[in-house]
């Protein structure tokens, strides 16, 4: 029996917090967007949500587009 590499993709995000001082809310979101030398970014995890995408791996790594299920 032939075996496969099946690659499994799940959109996600990973989220990050920062300590900004600023007069305003407003203030600090556009500091932190800016970002700059100042602004420490602190990886805080992963979020998965449901937006799949599996497909086999070609003996390359090339995913094999013949057979898809999910989107992305």
């Amino acid at each position: 029996m032939p075996t496969f590499t099946i690659l499994s993709r799940v959109d996600a995000y990973v989220d990050y917090t920062c300590e900004v001082e600023a007069d305003s809310l407003e203030e600090a979101v556009d500091l932190a967007y800016d970002g700059g030398p100042l602004i420490k970014w602190e990886e805080q995890g992963v979020i998965e949500f449901d937006a799949r995408r599996v497909v086999a791996l070609d003996l390359q790594g090339f995913e094999d587009d013949s057979y898809v299920r999910g989107k992305g």
